[in-house]
């Protein structure tokens, strides 16, 4: 199928799969165009065959095939390309054990088939072409709940419990728009198992794009400088290049091994940010095309602040208890990064390096990025007073936490409160 840019073409096949393994009938995806199909700079830079080709790697999807079914169904075609375009716009790559949110069917049915994860291709394996190495990336169609345990554990974890499940992909992770139980209804156990991995393995989850938003209560009433921001003269206030690069960096690529997780240093020097045990994105370094900031970087202040308050929609919120147990008791960081406007929210743990903020300091602010520093001591009493922000059916909205003797407070506030720019 020829489709319109970025992908130059999808291929459809029928697979006949494998009764031996279990593996049934299906039709098969595979995209051409977000690697280099021409090696003369036409779409990607050509930087020779030993790197990656392009983008380094093509889609593909395996959709189960309904009796009586002649022809492949063509929204996987749309899917794809719609993740194509997100690639393409944003430049950032896909890595096997990724997930995509999508909060959607995927086939624009009744399904509860309504987000992502990636991996391997069972059948293709890495190809070296003249233009560089090429690999495929296997789209698998979970379920809301099954997306929860991949960002709660780890998106590799939980392709392996599917493995596991034939109807729920089997051993090929074939996607069936028309399973209608998640694999923790259809085996109960599986929880167990992810709940187990939790706690031993953390999250590998370390940032989210989310409605959220800082209030330094320090200030005084009458101060009506932006609590969020720092003004150097009459520059605007934002965050500067070389910030956003950084939270970009723990936003794109999540995956960390490190024993020790050490955040981007905060200076002028150019240099790769997090160790990951994925492929570094086609910009890696802490320093963009667009990193000469407004304000200097190196004239931005750090401030300590004596108190805060930080605000998060119900989707963002419900995310503090896996940013608290997956991440910071296993002495890791975890960013929330505004969509709807210029502010960051990094919690970090005592076994961080390269955070501003210290034991001492456990709040402080570069720009409109926060860092917040939370003993383990204090997460686990956390852990226990927002113990209800695991059950939404029963939460009612705004809801507000506060730590006085910590001088911290956390509202969780309906999503109007942040579409609106003055709130």
């Amino acid at each position: 199928l020829g489709g319109p840019d970025p992908l130059d073409y999808i291929s459809m096949y029928r697979n006949l799969g494998n009764p031996a393994l279990n593996v049934p009938e299906h039709w098969h995806y595979v995209s051409f165009g977000l690697s280099d199909l021409y090696g003369d700079n036409r779409v990607h830079e050509f930087t020779g065959t030993d790197g990656p080709s392009g983008f380094g790697f093509e889609l593909t999807f395996r959709l189960k095939r309904e009796t009586g079914e002649s022809a492949p169904p063509t929204w996987p075609a749309e899917l794809m390309q719609g993740l194509a375009r997100y690639v393409f716009q944003s430049e950032n790559t896909f890595c096997s054990g990724d997930h995509v949110s999508w909060h959607s069917p995927l086939d624009n049915s009744e399904s509860r088939i309504q987000h992502m994860l990636l991996t391997e291709d069972p059948q293709m394996q890495p190809v070296q072409t003249p233009f560089g190495v090429v690999t495929f990336l296997q789209i698998v169609g979970v379920c809301t709940e099954e997306l929860h345990a991949a960002q709660q554990w780890n998106g590799q974890g939980i392709l392996e419990l599917l493995r596991t499940v034939p109807v729920a992909g089997g051993p090929w992770l074939i996607t069936d728009m028309r399973r209608g139980e998640t694999i923790f209804e259809i085996d109960p156990h599986l929880q167990e198992r992810v709940d187990k991995g939790i706690e031993t393995d953390g999250s590998n989850l370390s940032g989210v794009s989310a409605k959220c938003a800082w209030d330094d209560l320090s200030r005084p009433p009458e101060d009506d400088e932006d609590s969020r921001s720092i003004c150097i003269g009459t520059q605007p206030r934002r965050l500067s290049g070389k910030d956003t690069e950084q939270i970009r960096e723990t936003l794109r690529r999540g995956l960390e091994i490190n024993s020790k997780p050490v955040l981007p240093p905060i200076n002028a020097q150019r240099q790769n940010g997090l160790n990951h045990d994925r492929a570094p994105s086609r910009k890696d370094s802490l320093e963009s095309e667009s990193s000469a900031a407004i304000i200097p970087h190196e004239l931005i202040r750090t401030r300590q602040l004596e108190s805060v308050h930080l605000k998060f929609n119900q989707e963002s919120g419900a995310l503090i208890p896996l940013c608290l147990r997956g991440r910071l008791l296993h002495g890791r960081h975890f960013t929330y990064k505004s969509i709807t406007g210029d502010t960051a929210i990094t919690f970090v743990s005592t076994g961080v390096e390269g955070a501003f903020a210290t034991e001492e300091h456990p709040y402080a602010a570069h720009g409109p990025w926060l860092q917040i520093l939370l003993t383990e001591e204090f997460v686990e009493r956390m852990l226990e007073d927002l113990e209800d922000l695991n059950s939404p059916e029963e939460f009612k909205l705004p809801k507000e936490y506060s730590w006085p003797e910590k001088k911290l407070k956390v509202s969780i506030l309906p999503d109007a409160v942040f579409d609106n720019p003055l709130h």
